[in-house]
């Protein structure tokens, strides 16, 4: 069966829907290992709380900031780098951020200080904030739209596992060089891949528009009218298709400016997403999530295991990684369900799709995840066997997936423009999950695990995962009555 192809390609070979299928890889590869790389320079350090507050002469729960507003600050760079590279394009931005992202990961090892290493740590961060958003629109500006399903998991694959750093950071307290070696071996990732981006990455901003304007055919009088007349009037607009881009052309360091993006606008319109429903979903989702799965579990894991009954040693402290490996790899296998059950309901549904159909597989998800917090919260309060933390996490690492994958497809589904919504998605699961983990310690040791994990945290996962009910039944409802608001006329303006 032949494909409609779109976005509609252009025959100039520059059009980077045109290019390669090795070089769109490569850029993908790339993105993706960066997504992997960022998260995990988040969440990795999780091990070294209890060392860092021993080295600095500070309380855990301090030491533990290190982590929390360093992830705040990833979200919040969005706001800056996003309309950045909307507006200036993706191929300086990305160098940008990887040079500064590596620029403070080699701080952070020579820190000395608690302020220091705080400082670096902000810098990376912000570095790499860029990460989340920039392999989605790269995605976009490569791959036609049946292709972007498929790549778009690839990269969703390496977010997720960023978390499976704690392992590795817990094994190279044996390496010699303490916490630094850490911070050693994800610079010389990030250097790796800034030689990479800057070989590989061209720019993807690309006016296809103007690249495939019609030709207009001289009409009788014009093929009559004598040419000192063409000259002076309208010509015939004939273009030559031009040739492709050297590779030295393509290591240039200026990118695609856009005068059509307003850069300050672009900022304040994506707080515009926070009042949409379906929007509002996605970022409360990915917070929850993140601020359980990334940060409570990374902050309270090292810590339980390493005292009685449990007494591991502190290398072994980064071991509850394997939960999120189990628990993402057994969720993978389910990545194209909502498509298979968004087309099976099409089908019945005389060949008209809507956004609900792919919420169902959804179901068995918003109970388990739940469920593994509490036994995670009941396992820390009671003092059971350690295989209970690892299945407690692992179920809710599989339930995140769903989470994480399909309401950001079903958020898509619903409004297309997604880049602005990005942004507000950034923003808010970080501010999000840095309110779940800033105060965790505090909390656990005043009212216990039970009361604060199993009770608390596992009551507001389950009230937002039941929300897709609402959506499930009212959803098309909802986005009728969105779409007659001024603010989604307003959005879809945007558009163009």
């Amino acid at each position: 069966m032949t494909i409609a192809l779109f976005p509609v390609p252009s025959d100039d070979p520059n059009d980077p829907l045109q290019w390669s299928e090795f070089k769109k890889t490569m850029i993908l590869i790339i993105c993706s290992a960066y997504s992997f790389l960022a998260n995990a320079s988040i969440i990795g350090p999780s091990p070294y709380i209890d060392l860092w507050a021993a080295e600095f002469g500070i309380e855990p729960t301090k030491a533990s900031e290190l982590v929390s507003y360093p992830n705040l600050v990833f979200g919040l760079g969005s706001l800056i780098l996003v309309p950045m590279y909307l507006k200036y394009g993706r191929r300086p931005v990305m160098l940008f951020s990887l040079v500064t992202f590596a620029a403070g990961l080699i701080g952070a090892s020579q820190c000395t200080t608690y302020g220091g290493l705080m400082a670096a740590r902000v810098i990376h961060c912000f570095g790499s904030s860029v990460c989340e958003a920039l392999p989605v629109q790269l995605v976009n500006d490569i791959f036609f739209l049946h292709e972007r399903g498929e790549r778009i998991g690839y990269y969703t694959v390496c977010l997720c596992l960023g978390t499976f750093a704690s392992l590795p950071a817990g094994y190279m307290l044996s390496g010699g060089y303490s916490w630094r070696l850490f911070f050693y071996v994800e610079f010389a990732f990030a250097m790796l891949l800034l030689i990479l981006s800057f070989l590989y990455v061209e720019e993807t901003s690309y006016d296809r528009k103007a690249a495939i304007a019609p030709y207009t055919p001289p009409s009788d009088s014009e093929k009559d009218s004598p040419p000192e007349q063409l000259e002076q009037g309208v010509q015939p607009t004939i273009s030559a298709t031009p040739a492709r881009k050297s590779f030295v052309q393509t290591l240039s360091l200026r990118g695609r400016f856009d005068p059509d993006v307003p850069f300050f606008m672009t900022i304040a319109r994506s707080f515009s997403y926070f009042l949409i429903p379906q929007s509002l979903w996605v970022i409360t989702t990915f917070g929850i999530n993140i601020g359980l799965s990334a940060l409570a579990f990374s902050y309270t894991f090292p810590i339980l295991i390493v005292s009685p009954p449990y007494n591991w040693a502190v290398t072994n402290s980064g071991l509850f990684a394997i939960a999120a490996v189990v628990g993402y790899g057994l969720a993978i296998p389910f990545t194209t369900s909502s498509d298979r059950l968004a087309a099976y309901f099409t089908k019945r549904n005389a060949g008209i799709r809507e956004a609900e159909f792919r919420l169902g597989v959804m179901l068995p998800a918003m109970l388990i995840g739940p469920a593994g917090v509490v036994l995670y919260g009941l396992t820390a309060e009671k003092g059971l066997h350690w295989i209970c933390f690892f299945i407690g996490g692992a179920m809710n690492y599989w339930a995140a997936y769903f989470y994480f994958s399909f309401t950001l497809a079903y958020a898509v589904d619903c409004y297309q423009h997604n880049t602005e919504m990005l942004i507000a998605m950034n923003i808010g699961k970080q501010v999000i999950s840095f309110g779940f983990g800033i105060s965790v310690l505090t909390w656990v040791l005043d009212k216990g695990y039970g009361v604060v994990i199993s009770g608390v945290f596992s009551g507001v996962l389950l009230a937002n995962n039941l929300v897709l009910l609402v959506f499930w039944v009212f959803g098309k409802r909802i986005r009728k009555f969105m779409f007659q608001t001024r603010l989604l006329r307003s959005i879809q303006s945007r558009k163009g």
